[in-house]
């Protein structure tokens, strides 16, 4: 049963980097023309308004509402930060530099694990997150010197975008709703974005509204997938695997952009790709999952209820 989850949850994770790849690189070929607040506003509210009808589906119907109000805004919150964090470090940085960042997501994830999830990380775990992060290194082989804002701005995003899914885990532990978490974080995204758009607002022609409908559709499979994702897997096992969408972007990059892969990409995804399967075949040893946290958080800290303490993952 474990095993079965973990490969469910893998596999979950693999259409995931796909999907948003797909979106990131619609970004890539009309962000350069409007600001953050026109794609993120109009991709929000479609992704809402996608959840709405979602919910109506006769086989549905579980509603949106949530037993964890607290927990919830706060993955709104840290998802509009990530959002705003993301946009302006793509703006400072080039895009190389940005996933650098992104690499450091598994071992913040191990670090939140712990205090939010009450999820032991065994040192094996820890050698394959090290692993993979060596692995994301080695995309960059010319090395990074400076610290500017843009890496300022990359390194609250990766920070936010790591919370966000850490408490996507810690309410997927207590429901089964994944719609309701992907609706309460565009909405708040549309609303905050919506009150700058007015300022920021450019006509946009047919063909770019069509793009930013296609980004918000990849946008709205892929979290929903990831929240699933999120219940069967650990955070800390999903981040690395999540590096697999340097494959997918290299990929896109080649076709779309024609660019080229260099041996150290190739190395670097080898790297990566084997960290991730070490993740999954520690995730698959049972015998060892049930420990004791060093402590706990508060009770009720993010929603009602009692804390689950410790218990078997996933």
């Amino acid at each position: 049963m474990l095993a079965g989850s973990a490969v469910t949850g893998a596999g979950l994770v693999v259409i995931y980097t796909g999907l948003i790849s797909s979106a990131d690189a619609i970004t890539k070929l009309i962000a350069g023309g409007y600001a953050a607040p026109q794609l993120y506003a109009l991709s929000g509210l479609i992704v809402v308004a996608l959840s709405l009808a979602a919910d109506r589906h006769p086989g549905r119907r579980q509603g949106l509402g949530t037993g964890r109000p607290g927990a919830m805004a706060l993955r709104a919150g840290a998802t509009v930060v990530a959002a705003l964090a993301f946009f302006q470090a793509f703006r400072l940085l080039p895009f190389a530099e940005v996933f650098l960042f992104i690499g450091l997501m598994p071992l913040m994830a191990g670090l939140m694990s712990g205090p939010i999830l009450g999820e032991h990380v065994r040192p094996t775990a820890w050698g394959a997150l090290a692993a993979g992060f060596i692995g994301v290194l080695c995309l960059f082989p010319e090395g990074r010197t400076g610290l500017g804002p843009g890496h300022l701005w990359a390194l609250l995003a990766s920070l936010a975008g790591t919370l966000s899914m850490v408490l996507a885990r810690l309410i997927g532990r207590s429901e089964s709703n994944a719609l309701a978490q992907v609706f309460y974080p565009n909405a708040a995204l549309c609303l905050v974005m919506g009150l700058v758009l007015p300022f920021v607002w450019r006509p946009m022609p047919l063909a770019d509204l069509a793009w930013v409908a296609g980004y918000a559709v990849l946008l709205f499979a892929a979290r929903w997938v990831l929240v699933v994702a999120l219940r069967l897997l650990p955070a800390f096992v999903v981040t690395p695997l999540m590096n697999l969408q340097f494959v997918w972007m290299a990929i896109l990059g080649a076709l779309a952009f024609g660019e080229g892969l260099r041996p150290g990409l190739l190395i670097g995804v080898a790297i990566v790709a084997g960290s991730g399967l070490m993740l999954m075949r520690d995730t698959m040893r049972p015998a060892e999952r049930v420990v004791r946290p060093a402590f706990r958080p508060w009770p009720g800290a993010f929603g009602p209820g009692h804390w689950p303490g410790p218990r078997t993952d996933p």
